[in-house]
């Protein structure tokens, strides 16, 4: 209300179509409040898109929701980060194009089964008439404990229709391949849905217009066209090599900002060598601890998604989130020392003559000094590019190091299985996977399981 005419009128526009929304879609009734009901209150969010698109959304306060009878499940499956890397990997060493989309209001798709009453949305009640009415929601609303589920279950249906076939491997990536008489496949197109983002690439350009197309019937959408983001990752095609670069420096840029680390000095290495940090043995301090959340929150999101050479470092100062102190909050910051140094660091999905997956473990035995716990590491390589890391804490004591090496192959070898089964639905045959390890006592193990008596 305080923003300059002309900002503040847009900010109202974008308010005004939200409602408009709302009401196209039939989200609500207006009526009176019913006995004993304690609606849900609202609010609203608002948000600038990377295109510079203002955008207001109501959002419910679904944390006053009572289980049993607001809700009950919420559960909703998502694409996971590394099958999103696996099939950019794809998308460059067969040469497809990406296409995005961005579903509009995708949550007002949902239907609901419960009651559930709502407050007036602030700035919208007409005076006189309706301030003691609520919206009785028909449609899931943003902030609804079970918003994602009711919308990821018209999405599902509506998918399945256009003929795609659910991954089992992934409950994000749908398939839809048409085969020749000798079964090959003919057509591959591959769907990666991300509570309301939407990638599509595939064999076919054509084929994955005319798909494009008959979805964006289905769902009122934001037509992105060719993939230049994809949840906060920036992608560029080289046109002389056809490798995709994957990076995230836009989002390294705003959370520098944000600690007001823009202009630190930069570090070679995302920890201080030879630091090896303590539990905190005295009272927290909640403050501090919000802080220290926060700092390490915005890391796991980069970490997650594009830089592998940081989850060492993040995933052991994470372990302090409970009660760090003020040392556990100089050192996660010192990631930020690392960042800067390297803020352009990305992935390139290179091509290649042939399509192999090798993965690299190691472990470090009883390497935590405050449980002494050991640490697993390992990584998977799509063509020389990493699509999948880890690094963990094991989950019990080690007695030796060859057991401690030995779960962490253990883990890798599963996670290369997995890797395995996804690009096995995804029509894609691999060559047998190359593991390193450079534990002789765990590789002998793996090889022939004797054990003493």
């Amino acid at each position: 209300m305080r923003l300059p005419a002309d900002e503040k009128r847009a900010w109202d526009s974008a308010c005004q179509d939200e409602i408009d929304a709302l009401w196209k879609r039939q989200v609500w009734t207006l009526t009176n409040i019913p006995p004993n009901c304690k609606p849900v209150k609202c609010h609203w969010v608002f948000a600038v898109k990377s295109d510079g698109c203002k955008c207001a959304h109501l959002v419910a306060k679904g944390f006053s929701q009572e289980y049993r009878a607001d809700y009950e499940d919420v559960f909703s499956p998502i694409a996971r980060f590394k099958s999103v890397r696996i099939i950019l990997a794809l998308a460059a060493q067969n040469a497809w194009t990406l296409q995005a989309l961005d579903v509009k209001t995708a949550f007002l798709y949902g239907n609901l089964e419960e009651e559930i009453y709502m407050e007036q949305p602030e700035g919208f009640v007409r005076k006189g008439r309706d301030e003691k009415k609520v919206n009785h929601l028909l449609k899931a609303l943003y902030g609804l404990k079970q918003a994602t589920l009711a919308w990821n279950i018209e999405l599902h249906k509506s998918i399945q229709r256009l003929g795609f076939n659910h991954v089992i491997s992934d409950a994000g990536i749908y398939v839809h391949q048409e085969v020749t008489g000798n079964k090959k496949v003919k057509v591959l197109l591959i769907l990666i849905i991300y509570v309301d983002d939407v990638l599509f690439t595939g064999s076919d350009q054509k084929y994955l217009g005319m798909m494009k197309e008959k979805f964006m019937k289905v769902w009122e959408c934001r037509d992105l066209g060719a993939a230049k983001e994809y949840l906060g990752m920036e992608i560029q095609r080289n046109p002389s090599t056809g490798s995709l670069i994957v990076d995230q420096v836009k989002y390294l840029d705003k959370i520098l900002k944000c600690f007001d680390m823009q202009d630190c000095n930069p570090a070679n290495t995302p920890l201080p060598e030879k630091y090896d940090p303590v539990a905190n043995t005295g009272e927290s301090n909640s403050k501090l601890c919000s802080q220290y959340q926060s700092v390490i929150g915005s890391l796991l999101y980069l970490m997650l998604r594009m830089r592998p050479d940081i989850t060492f470092a993040v995933i052991k100062m994470s372990q302090f989130s409970a009660s760090p102190t003020e040392d556990h909050l100089n050192h996660a910051k010192y990631i930020f020392h690392y960042l800067r140094a390297n803020r352009e660091y990305g992935i390139e999905f290179k091509r290649d003559t042939l399509l192999r997956v090798e993965g690299y473990v190691d472990a470090n035995w009883a390497s935590d000094r405050n449980d002494r716990k050991s640490c697993t590491g390992f990584t998977v390589l799509f063509n020389t590019s990493p699509v999948s890391w880890v690094s963990r804490k094991q989950k019990t004591v080690a007695t030796s190091a060859t057991e401690a090496e030995y779960m962490a192959l253990s883990d890798a070898a599963k996670q290369i299985c997995w890797i395995k089964s996804l690009l096995e639905e995804l029509s894609f045959d691999i060559p047998p996977v190359v593991l390193y390890k450079d534990n002789m006592g765990s590789i002998f193990l793996a090889q022939n399981p004797a054990q003493e008596r």
